[in-house]
């Protein structure tokens, strides 16, 4: 029996199990759960794998994310996301609830999020309506918690490296949680930032140092959760924002109605009428202070947190450029040394950049921030 014992253990190792410290669910649960991965049971499709609705006996309704076998992405991101969630308890964050590994079968189940990710609504002409000024505060504000305890109240201290609307996900209550930490990376009580020579995130979400230099921290975190919070005040895309009377993206053109005096222009017509004008004035400086172009400039999550919570306009301080506010942008001869993985189902952007970014490299990079992508909270 000890002989026994010995062996599972080592299978387990070899699997990926023994420092995984979550619940373990048998494939053959999960499959009959899901119908066995019906496409009625599917919710979506991603870089991972794909994502299916599950009943469990008990009547729990559970998402299942199934690793891909082509996945880029492959066990270490699957052991990443299992072991970051799986010491993370808060309300704004997706709930694990346990994962499953055979030897050719990878799976993370999650609980169920009825409604959806943000982007289904807040992108979607007739699913926006839905989502009143309260509301959108309310997730504005839930995304924030979320992120501040993610940075510094979690005793792993982590980086998330890729919010963006499809990865918040929404319950009955259409309370925010963050999702999919694939690509969160956690941090030592003395470590400040990282950096990196895989870059990977979405378009439009990414901050200037991390796309273009490699670097990382929780300042690029709070970059995007600037976008984020702009987007959702607008109901468009930072990616592929387009206006009539000049070439900004939805940051520039934020950034360009402050400077002028004219920020409520920038909410969201079909929410117009339910809005607090000096809570929406508030949410879009705090936006543009998160996405300004110097990281130090930026402000931390628990300031942001307050600053949101603050009825005082004028003690914000004044945002200052934010970065990548010009969607049109010459395009140099490709460097030799940028490489890219940008096949067209995926939703995330993985450059490789080795040596010194040259000028040509850069404008390279910031031509493929206006890549558009579609995706889903959990994958």
């Amino acid at each position: 029996s000890t002989q026994q014992d010995v062996e599972e253990q080592e299978d387990n190792n070899e699997r990926g199990k023994g420092d995984l410290e979550v619940p373990l669910f048998d494939f053959q649960t999960i499959s009959i759960a899901t119908n066995n991965f019906s496409l009625q049971n599917k919710l979506g499709q991603g870089g991972f794998g794909a994502v299916y609705k599950g009943i469990l006996e008990n009547g729990q309704e559970i998402a299942v994310k199934r690793l891909s076998k082509k996945s880029g992405q492959g066990i270490d991101e699957f052991k990443n996301e299992v072991l970051c969630i799986s010491k993370l308890q808060h309300r704004n964050l997706v709930k694990l609830l346990g994962c499953c590994i055979e030897p050719h079968e990878r799976l993370v189940i999650y609980e169920f999020m009825p409604n959806k990710s943000l982007d289904s609504f807040i992108f979607d002409e007739r699913q926006r309506i839905l989502l009143d000024w309260p509301k959108r505060f309310q997730i504005i504000n839930g995304i924030a918690r979320g992120l501040l305890y993610l940075h510094q109240d979690s005793r792993l201290r982590i980086i998330h490296r890729d919010l963006k609307a499809s990865n918040i996900l929404l319950n009955y209550e259409m309370t925010p949680k963050i999702s999919d930490f694939g690509l969160a990376r956690s941090f030592g009580e003395d470590e400040i930032e990282a950096n990196t020579t895989r870059v990977v995130g979405t378009y439009g979400y990414m901050s200037p140092e991390y796309a273009i230099d490699g670097l990382f921290s929780i300042k690029s975190d709070v970059f995007s959760f600037g976008v984020l919070v702009l987007e959702i005040i607008s109901g468009k895309r930072n990616r592929g924002f387009s206006h009539p009377d000049h070439k900004f993206n939805l940051l520039g053109h934020a950034w360009k109605l402050l400077k002028e005096e004219r920020s409520l222009e920038l909410i969201d017509e079909k929410v117009r009428s339910s809005s607090e004008i000096s809570q929406v004035l508030r949410s879009i400086q705090v936006g543009l202070l998160c996405v300004q172009q110097c990281p130090k400039d930026r402000p931390d999550m628990a300031t942001a947190v307050l600053m949101l919570s603050s009825d005082n306009i004028p003690s914000l301080p004044q945002p200052k450029e934010p970065g990548y506010f010009a969607t049109r942008i010459v395009h140099h001869n490709r460097d030799p040394s940028f490489s890219t993985d940008l096949s067209p189902p995926s939703n995330s952007l993985s450059i490789t950049l080795p040596g010194p970014r040259s000028s040509a490299l850069k404008h390279i990079i910031l031509l493929l921030m206006g890549r558009p992508v579609h995706g889903l909270g959990y994958l």
